[in-house]
């Protein structure tokens, strides 16, 4: 989650998911290429075709560069980040591209891609899915120096092409964010990697086929769900190369729900994910009829406007109780514990990343031992799913990590530096 709830201090917190919009400098004109309408016909690089819009680019904008690896190990460092993998200064830029929201309508989303500066033309893409955040700008292509930019600024450095979706109705994406839905995390994210691959070429670079997929706590789940379909072979050139997922709540209806509400984590923290539990799955399926329901008096009139992607990690820090006592209803805590109706059929699908298929590709399960948000437990259901399904995956066990006093944000930068290490022997 990107949101740090030490309840020592609530601006603390909120410094972790404060908007800090990124001035970029535009891209020449040659970069920005006008969108076809949904469902045209669309050429790819290789020839092939692409039908309904989906990861066509309409729009690309240089954020930043970073000239060499003196700059990048700068940043990182300031971002507390390693650093010792940068082998190359890095162009970002932020696309825009056309994709589906969670009903299959046509929408647009926004993400991150940064490009090895000086590397050779054809560059090995790694998708990185980010964390938790509430505003719309806890997105990776609308911040620098930061918790967010620095996994796809390490991959990028150290050769490969990094693509980091902002996911819907984040960055510059309409609408309210899809919470956990991770059909949609899988869509937009497999149409950002198609945006990347179509803008790749203007500058002097290609994405080759196999593609790395990781991913940090609601990142690890969607990084799951853009492997698997990667490996069904839902796009015509992209392959799934290896996958690294890291601090997930794979088992997001049992596992993580049951230690989030019998106090086995960080007591705030466990408040932000019930509300946004309760209101972002309302959005896309019956959950609740009203909001005093499932919410006590007077947060039952202000919880869901939190989470309208307008909101920051402070104003929900502050607009939410420190118990879940003090959150939810006797039917709120109920329909958690033991969910039924359209809550359990949420949960099927976010609780099905490790259960119904099997990686055949090289793969890791990153954890932090001491996790305050995602219950440790997760990874080990995941690792016992995968088992069943004959696939062996390692369980790194990354200590007693710790970034502003989160060891599960520790784990995100911990995780980082081991993974780029690993997919440079997989070469």
């Amino acid at each position: 989650m990107r949101i740090h709830a030490d309840r020592r201090t609530t601006a603390r917190a909120a410094a972790l998911c404060a908007a800090l919009l990124l001035a970029g400098t535009a891209v020449p004109a040659t970069a920005t290429a006008a969108a076809p309408a949904a469902g045209t016909s669309v050429s790819t690089a290789d020839g092939t075709r692409q039908f309904d819009g989906r990861g066509t680019l309409v729009s690309a904008e240089r954020l930043y560069r970073l000239a060499g690896p003196k700059e990048v190990a700068a940043e990182l460092t300031s971002a507390g980040f390693d650093a010792r993998t940068a082998r190359y200064g890095v162009d970002a830029y932020r696309l825009v591209y056309r994709t589906v929201d969670a009903q299959g309508r046509p929408t647009t989303a926004s993400g991150l891609l940064v490009l090895p500066r000086g590397a050779d033309g054809r560059l090995r893409p790694v998708s990185f899915a980010h964390g938790t955040g509430v505003h719309k700008s806890d997105a990776p292509s609308m911040q620098r120096r930061d918790f967010l930019t620095g996994p796809p600024v390490t991959y990028a450095s150290a050769g490969f092409a990094a693509v980091a979706p902002d996911y819907l109705g984040m960055g510059t994406g309409p609408g309210p964010h899809p919470w956990m839905d991770v059909p949609s995390e899988t869509t937009a994210s497999l149409d950002m990697l198609r945006a990347a691959r179509a803008f790749a070429p203007r500058t002097g670079h290609t994405l080759d086929r196999e593609v790395a997929v990781t991913g940090f706590s609601q990142g690890a789940s969607a990084a799951l769900g853009l492997a698997r379909a990667l490996q069904a072979g839902e796009d015509h050139w992209f392959r799934l190369g290896a996958l690294a997922p890291v601090s997930g709540a794979y088992d997001f209806g049992g596992t993580e729900l049951r230690a989030l509400l019998d106090g086995r984590l960080e007591t705030k923290s466990s408040v932000v994910y019930a509300a946004y539990t309760l209101v972002a799955f309302n959005r896309l399926h019956p959950v609740y009829s009203s909001p005093g329901q499932v919410f006590r008096a007077p947060y039952a009139k202000t919880v869901e406007a939190l989470f309208d992607g307008a909101h920051t990690g402070r104003q929900l820090m502050e607009g939410t109780p420190d118990t879940l006592d003090e959150l939810l209803t006797p039917y709120g805590r109920r329909i958690l514990e033991k969910p039924t109706g359209g809550m359990a059929a949420a949960l099927r699908t976010t609780d099905s990343v490790c259960t119904d298929w099997a990686p055949r590709v090289p793969t890791r399960l990153y954890l932090a031992r001491g996790d305050e948000q995602a219950a440790v437990e997760n990874t080990a259901v995941c690792r016992a799913a995968l088992r069943r399904q004959g696939v062996a995956a390692p369980v790194v066990d990354l200590g007693a990590v710790d970034y502003e006093g989160s060891r599960h944000l520790g784990s995100n930068v911990a995780a980082t530096a081991d993974i780029v290490r690993w997919l440079l022997t997989l070469r």
